[in-house]
């Protein structure tokens, strides 16, 4: 949800994200077998901006525990913005798209071993120090949020607390069950037989029909398999990645297209309520309509190329951040949202601000001391033959 291919080993993990496409399958443009190399820094701030959206929404979008962090509800901290910061939650389905897209492009020509140990070792290091922190965070006696139980947190460690039916001590991890689950299907379906075009275009065909039918069929097994509601942001991610290859590939767009459209339907099903005076916000259909149709716009904007000149090197940082800011900023803001406001008496706008910079500081922090010195151990430790 949340991804970036990895740097090259001895790379720290902020590198800019690069695309050198193989002889094999080569884009029309630029000549038959020719490969070029294309600079998506782009795409790290989108992830950024994604990130920033689900921030607002869970500090002032949302009631729940962040109420207890303000004092009082969100609603009447930002009367105005309250009901924008609501639409920040779409960030997850805009992460969804740019995984897609990532995990193609990072999938392509690995080995399945090479595979699982790029995804691994990306995902677990921030993970796990996140999850030690936040518990020890919350177990502290001043914090008014409890830890979770020492037998669910350890199982947190696993990623695995969702299916398991432990409590989660990251709220945002439920996005990571999904991601594994993307993972597993890419990886088995297009990793181990090979990723190539055909085989992409047959796995994206075969994904849509068979999540529309195991929703018709409401079979609890299917749902968690093909994942109905998330899948279409994952397959047009892909899709949009066939068009960075080959901008004239009809097939690539027909993906993308289909995905847009069940996936604006999914979200509005998911995300639109009635409006009633008792709900927090009400979120519009044309509102999400017009988010999930920005985040597959600007997605497909950096698959043309169209954003190449956005090549500022703090967008790689930006994107170095996303993650580790993603794993940290509900829980521990919710503290700092607390210390500042209700302890201190800060404004609630100052608040909003000095906890995203707070959270981003922190993010920096796990990604100097965490990713960029165990993340390329973990990876050529996974990667091993044995």
């Amino acid at each position: 949800m949340i991804d970036t291919p990895n740097a090259a080993p001895g790379k720290p993990a902020g590198t800019a994200i690069r695309t050198v496409l193989p002889d094999t399958d080569a884009p029309r443009r630029g000549g038959p077998g020719a490969p070029r190399q294309t600079r998506l820094r782009a795409l790290d701030g989108l992830r950024l901006l994604a990130a920033l959206m689900v921030a607002a929404y869970h500090y002032g979008g949302r009631g729940g525990d962040v109420t207890t962090a303000w004092g009082t509800s969100p609603e009447f901290q930002f009367p105005t913005l309250h009901s924008l910061f609501a639409y920040g939650c779409l960030g997850v389905q805009v992460f969804f798209v740019i995984s897609g897209f990532v995990i193609c492009m990072s999938g392509w020509g690995r080995s399945l071993r090479s595979f699982f140990a790029s995804r691994a070792s990306r995902l677990l290091p921030a993970y796990w120090v996140a999850v030690v922190v936040v518990t020890a965070v919350f177990a502290l006696p001043a914090v008014s949020y409890e830890a979770v139980s020492p037998s669910d947190g350890l199982l947190n460690l696993t990623l695995l607390q969702e299916p398991l039916g432990a409590d989660r001590v990251l709220g945002v991890d439920w996005t990571l069950w999904v991601e594994i689950r993307f993972y597993a299907l890419f990886a088995l379906c297009v990793v181990l037989p090979g990723a190539n075009r055909r085989r992409i275009v047959l796995f994206c065909a075969c994904w849509t029909l068979a999540a529309a039918l195991g929703q018709a069929a409401d079979e609890p097994l299917l749902d968690l398999v093909l994942m109905p509601q998330y899948a279409p942001f994952f397959i047009g991610g892909i899709g949009l990645y066939l068009v960075h290859r080959d901008r004239r590939d009809v097939y690539a767009w027909g993906i993308v297209a289909v995905s847009w459209l069940i996936g604006q339907h999914a979200a509005v099903q998911d995300l639109w309520r009635p409006p009633t005076p008792d709900a927090f916000a009400n979120r519009s259909s044309f509102g999400i309509i017009l988010i999930v149709t920005a985040g597959f716009a600007l997605v497909a904007a950096i698959a043309l190329g169209w954003l190449r000149r956005a090549d500022w090197r703090w967008l790689t940082v930006a994107g170095a951040l996303t993650y580790p800011f993603y794993l940290v900023h509900e829980h521990l803001g919710w503290v700092v949202i607390e210390t500042l406001h209700q302890d201190l008496g800060v404004p609630s706008y100052a608040t909003f601000l000095t906890t995203v910079a707070a959270m981003l500081v922190l993010a920096w922090l796990l990604n100097r001391y965490v990713e960029n010195t165990l993340t390329p151990r973990l990876r050529t430790a996974l990667s091993k033959p044995r």
